[in-house]
């Protein structure tokens, strides 16, 4: 008797209310709290609301359970924080899922995810009631944000709520201990969704050469062999791709190992239930050379969905070899992604030879996410399927804001307490049928968050569709310049306050002052920044074609270098490039820019990789594949009044006959030498180490590793961005960011928003409007 007293006096019986915020709906969290609690001897309960889940526990040495929460949670979960509160002990016996409460949501539901280990050994199971389902799904995989149309997350708010369950998948829906509780897709051949065709028909018509359209989770994709140039070159006819690289999908692991050389890193997020477009080096493995054509690296997956894992096993079984397939977004170039049944009839005919659809509506269309890994981390080409709606921290509260974008690979953003969500790609805003997913887009992304935006935060481009979008939502708006969005992306990402130096490295982006920005230096300390510097201006013959013809960028560089007398040399018999010189040494007026990515244009140009390119960044991604072993040129740059002078490295490149390979080195090696030079200078003066990369040329994985090797050998802290893309894709988290420190500062009734100082002083403000 005096024992047992003892003990009760050591451990008492209490009680815990947790509420645990993050990720924690349709993901298993509440079976796995009701074992978790069950095999730790407590009682209590588990239930969903508009926050998240709420937990209360009662037993002895409840203090240990948090952490076990914390630790084991279900694979799909991401807990954000767990609130503990102790409470009066109830006395209750037992532990149970309780019905889920409404309120206001602030929780939010998961990234879709690829079939997980245990339904594909269902899948392909005889005596399985999943053998052979192409929609087969638990609660550690499947589709969740492109099949929801509103919180809660529950069935009848996605696009499975016209589909009865069976009593065999109402038995699994719930039971708790079975890992399908409560899985909101979850269905069966006798009672979910199906196709419209057998996926023998597709392995048929894909075999024989042809070309395959088939819906998966976020959208449809075109397929064929990815071994097969004949159909290959097919479909960059059909779809108006002249060479742009495809990606390639495979089987598994295993398959990705036999086609690519993988680092772990490279390997890990293939693997992982993102499953995205992962940029690899190849290996000389009878892939089609069509592909991805003079570049180094192709883009490769693995299977995401069931019907994906089938058709490779039908595929596997009548080609006796691993398949490799290329898997492309299916839609005409220039318009979104096909995610519609009848869409797809009517947008995809003229292309694909078979249209496989299913009756499963895909409630938000989301394209494949394209990722490479820089400095063994992560980096984001395309933030899409697989990651939207996972948020990115902001690390405080602040007001709610929706960010529009840029009018190039356009994405939205909207914010909610300290957390930022990142709309999946939308694309360039274009066409007609482009804003109008833009507009889906802020409509989706506004209603599953529960948000009601109080400012908008735009570009400065007055003819942007974007800016226009912005002022559609009738909200007070703060204009954010665009390389000051790339700086303020990366800067929200890492948290970092203070005084923080930042590269904006790009194509082009409409400046405070209305000239053409690109190599931008910006310092920035919370909601007050200033141009300190920027790439010296080259002119800019042909406005837009520029970007289309490098070799005018060539032309320009070497007459703002003081030798074009050496064009008629490097592009004999080049009727505009004779034309173009003649007006220019007849000292005809051209605007400037001061774009990094041009003067790759120009280089490339010089060195004689590309004149004429189909699409955006080809010249500067074929010069990138070149180098070997990146070296400076001593005296290739000068640095004056803040201004980065590579014009001696024009003249150097212009003058010698080097190969393009060596050219390469050469160019890649003094940009990274100059701009290492460039920002160590200016952080050394302002007394800080932060110095953060940003804008699309980040996305040269030569240049960025190089950027970020040289500026920590010279103790610096450089960052680069991680969690969203460097191009375009992060302008709108950048938006967001800024806005709220100007809002935040007592600035949303000021008339300046975001004014403008240079080293020399003011420049162009913006007005709020």
């Amino acid at each position: 008797m005096g024992g047992a007293l003892a003990r009760s006096v050591e451990n008492p019986v209490r009680r815990l209310r947790l509420r645990v915020r993050g990720a924690v709906q349709g993901v298993g969290f509440r079976p796995f709290a009701y074992r978790l609690a069950r095999n730790m001897g407590f009682s209590g309960f588990v239930l969903n609301d508009g926050a998240g889940v709420l937990i209360e526990i009662e037993g002895p040495n409840v203090d240990r359970f948090p952490d076990t929460i914390r630790n084991g949670a279900p694979p799909l979960a991401r807990i954000d924080s767990i609130d503990v509160l102790e409470v009066d002990p109830s006395g209750g016996e037992g532990f149970e899922i309780r019905e889920s409460l409404g309120g206001r949501g602030e929780t939010r539901i998961g990234a879709d995810a690829a079939t997980c280990n245990e339904c594909l050994k269902e899948l392909t199971d005889p005596s399985s009631r999943f053998f052979g389902y192409p929609f087969i799904n638990c609660t550690h995989c499947g589709p969740r944000f492109t099949i929801t149309r509103a919180l809660p997350y529950d069935r009848a708010q996605t696009s499975m709520a016209s589909f009865q369950m069976c009593a065999a998948c109402a038995a699994d829906y719930t039971d708790p201990d079975n890992r399908r509780f409560h899985a909101e897709p979850v269905a069966c051949p006798d009672c979910g969704p199906r196709l419209s065709h057998p996926i023998g028909e597709a392995e048929q018509k894909i075999a024989a050469g042809g070309i395959v359209a088939l819906k998966g989770i976020g959208g449809f994709h075109l397929l064929c062999d990815a071994r097969n140039d004949a159909a290959i070159d097919l479909l960059r006819l059909r779809k108006a791709r002249d060479q742009k690289p495809f990606a390639v999908m495979v089987r598994n692991v295993d398959a990705a190992r036999e086609l690519a050389r993988l680092t772990d890193a490279e390997e890990a997020l293939l693997a992982s239930a993102a499953s995205p477009i992962v940029l690899v080096e190849p290996r000389a493995c009878g892939l089609s050379k069509l592909i991805a054509p003079g570049l180094a690296r192709i883009g490769m997956m693995l299977a995401s969905a069931p019907l994906h894992h089938l058709l490779f096993d039908a595929l596997a079984e009548r080609l006796h070899c691993s398949p490799a397939l290329v898997a492309t977004s299916a839609n005409p170039t220039g318009e979104p992604l096909v995610a519609d049944n009848a869409d797809a009839e009517r947008r995809l005919t003229a292309i694909a030879d078979l249209i496989v659809t299913h009756d499963r509506d895909i409630a938000i269309r989301a394209d494949d996410s394209v990722m490479q890994v820089i400095c063994g981390a992560p980096s984001f080409i395309r933030r899409a399927r697989g990651f939207v709606p996972e948020p990115i921290d902001f690390g405080a509260d602040g007001p709610s804001v929706i960010a529009t974008g840029a009018d190039f690979k356009n994405t939205i953003c909207v914010t909610r307490g300290r957390e930022a969500f990142l709309s999946q790609h939308v694309g360039g805003l274009d066409n007609r049928e482009v804003i109008r997913f833009q507009r889906e887009t802020i409509n989706h992304l506004c209603s599953i968050l529960d948000v009601r935006p109080e400012f908008a935060a735009c570009d400065l481009h007055p003819d942007f569709r974007s800016v226009r979008m912005a002022e559609s939502l009738g909200l007070p708006i703060v204009p954010v310049q665009h390389h000051l969005a790339h700086v303020a992306a990366v800067a929200a990402e890492h948290h970092l306050s203070g005084t923080v130096v930042g590269l904006a490295l790009d194509g082009h982006g409409f400046g405070a002052d209305g000239t053409s920005w690109g190599g931008e230096m910006l310092v920035v300390d919370g909601h007050h920044w200033r141009r300190a510097g920027s790439l010296t201006s080259l002119p800019l013959p042909g406005g837009d074609r520029v970007a289309r013809e490098p070799w005018r960028m060539g032309v320009a560089a070497l007459h703002a270098a003081g030798c074009i007398d050496l064009a008629p040399r490097l592009w004999p018999g080049h009727r505009g490039v004779a034309q173009l010189t003649v007006m220019l040494e007849r000292g005809m007026q051209l605007p400037g820019t001061s774009s990094l990515g041009r003067l790759f244009d120009a280089a490339a140009a010089i060195a004689g990789v590309r004149l004429i390119q189909s699409h955006e960044g080809q010249a500067a991604m074929e010069f990138e594949a070149l180098v070997r072993n990146s070296v400076g040129l001593e005296g290739g740059f000068v640095i004056c009044d803040g201004k980065l002078d590579f014009r001696p490295l024009i003249r150097h490149l212009a003058r010698h006959h080097l190969s393009a390979s060596a050219a390469a080195d050469l160019f890649h090696g003094t940009l990274i030498a100059g701009l290492t030079d460039w920002a160590a200078d200016k952080a050394s003066s302002l007394a800080t180490r932060q110095i953060v990369l940003g804008g699309g040329c980040m996305m040269n994985r030569v240049l960025a590793a190089g950027l970020m090797q040289s500026l920590r050998e010279r103790g610096f802290h450089p960052y680069l961005p991680e969690l969203a893309p460097a191009n375009d894709g992060g302008i709108a988290l950048g938006q967001a960011a800024f806005s709220r420190q100007v809002i935040m500062n007592n600035h949303a009734s000021v008339e300046e928003f975001g004014h403008v100082f240079s080293d020399s002083g003011p420049s162009q403000g913006t007005a709020a409007r």
